[in-house]
């Protein structure tokens, strides 16, 4: 490990660019041209503050950007050093396959997975996850279970809405359920029944469908392009639409303002409610959100979260937020059919959001993610176009459709996992590609599987134009 190096950085103060953005820019060309090799350990943020005569939020704010970026490493207790991805940016370009000797497959254990849906679920506070299960384990169990969901635990949630997402809600309007699987029950009990029609986007989760199907409603396929569901042509008989406007999955898009209000303004004249899909809208990458279509128009929607992408699948606790009338007709049917979320869970999930501990857990995770989403967009987009790379937990890197099956089979042969758009259809096959997961497999895994992938698509374009040129 290197010692702590002393940096010249000069800052212009009548400069347009914030002093913010002059640090990390001038940071950024000190690793690039080797000023700052990997390893280097940076001024702590008070010494380097004073050093430049800024306040110590310039620097915090320069180096966490960096750290988003994959540029640097922090480490508890240690300091901030030079991430070793420096090395990757001056490593050559990804190796061309061979299509004469296959390489061997890797045992399971080895596999690298790229595909989408799954958190990363190995970094996580013990002590805090241990301290919640402590309190839950303390409590008596309960003989009623409330359908709504447990009192505290629905005004901590309305608290952690109101911070995260910007929604006015109260805890009259939220039922705590076990995930997105369980709300979608819950909506199409209470709003569709046999032969009512529900929109699912295509392509789409296809959760969605497998519900609403078994609920006896006749799903409908709702087109959808690089921003999210085409409003235009939707059908006007529809009872339901369910969408994803935060990170369209599995493309990736972002509703824009304007056709959200025309969405709702559909929903408005036909009297379709909207299911909406919140799945990981905490994770954004250099862009600003966007307002819930539930705070546009709460009467015209139900919003689902879930804890399965922010926390881990295994906690099994969302919520469906809706108008006060709704959410009590959910729960009196919930009751009915004996459904419910666990009490010890819930417990242990209040106490984390008591605590503060799922807000942190969800700052450090962010931080996580925009690093693998940098790597991920470092290593494929020279190769591929990517789409969808503002948000969530992966992204579309958009492929003939010819090569794609092909390219499945051959990166799985290296070991790497992979999903196609084509699985998500349920119509007519429009888009075309693979949709990458960078949350559930570690940094390094990510850059190791990128790399690869990016050999193969180089290798298949070499193929396709030594065949056209024969």
């Amino acid at each position: 490990m290197r010692t702590q190096v002393d940096l010249p950085i000069s800052l212009q103060r009548g400069s347009d660019a914030p002093l913010t953005a002059q640090l990390a820019d001038w940071l950024r060309r000190a690793m690039l041209d080797g000023t700052l090799a990997p390893g280097e350990r940076l001024p702590s943020s008070r010494a380097l503050a004073a050093q430049l005569a800024v306040s110590r939020t310039v620097v915090t704010e320069a180096y966490q950007q960096l750290y988003a970026e994959g540029w640097l490493d922090g480490r508890h207790g240690s300091g901030t050093f030079v991430a070793d991805i420096i090395a990757d940016r001056e490593a050559p370009s990804p190796p061309r396959e061979s299509s004469h000797v296959p390489a061997p497959t890797p045992p399971p254990a080895e596999w690298i997975d790229l595909t989408p849906g799954r958190p990363w679920v190995r970094d996580y506070d013990r002590a805090a996850w241990k301290r919640a299960w402590r309190r839950a384990a303390d409590l008596p169990p309960g003989d009623a279970p409330d359908p709504y969901g447990l009192p505290h635990l629905r005004e901590l949630l309305a608290d952690h809405l109101r911070r995260a997402r910007g929604m006015a809600v109260g805890p009259e309007n939220i039922l705590v359920t076990r995930g997105t699987g369980n709300g979608l029950d819950l909506c199409a009990m209470a709003l569709l029944g046999a032969g009512r029609r529900a929109g699912v986007e295509d392509p789409g989760y296809h959760a969605a469908r497998t519900v609403f199907a078994a609920r006896g409603a006749e799903v409908v396929p709702c087109p959808v392009d690089e921003d999210g569901v085409i409003v235009d042509g939707l059908p006007r008989d529809l009872r339901v639409l369910y969408t994803t406007p935060a990170h369209q999955y599995p493309l990736g898009g972002r509703l824009p303002i304007p056709r959200r209000e025309r969405l709702l303004a559909w929903a408005r004249s036909t009297g379709a409610t909207i299911v909406e899909d919140d799945y990981d809208a905490e994770f954004r990458y250099d862009v600003a959100p966007l307002p819930a279509l539930y705070g546009l128009d709460p009467s015209r929607v139900v919003l689902l979260g879930t804890l399965s992408k922010t926390l881990a699948p295994d906690v099994g606790v969302g919520w469906l937020v809706g108008e006060a009338g709704l959410v009590s007709r959910v729960a009196a049917l919930r009751r009915a059919v004996g459904d419910r979320t666990s009490g010890p869970v819930q417990q242990a999930v209040a106490t984390l959001l008591e605590r503060g501990d799922l807000d942190r857990h969800l700052r450090r995770m962010r931080l996580e993610y925009a690093r693998r989403r940098t790597a991920v967009v470092e290593l494929l987009g020279p190769v591929c176009r990517l789409r969808g790379d503002t948000a969530g937990l992966h992204m579309l890197a958009e492929l003939p459709p010819d090569v794609v099956p092909g390219l499945i089979e051959r990166a799985r042969e290296r070991g790497v996992l992979l999903d196609s758009v084509e699985r998500h259809h349920h119509g007519r096959e429009r888009l075309h590609g693979l949709v990458i997961g960078y949350g559930s497999a570690s940094l390094n895994d990510v850059r190791r599987g990128c790399r690869i992938l990016a050999g193969l698509i180089l290798d298949t374009e070499l193929r396709a134009g030594s065949a056209s040129g024969a």
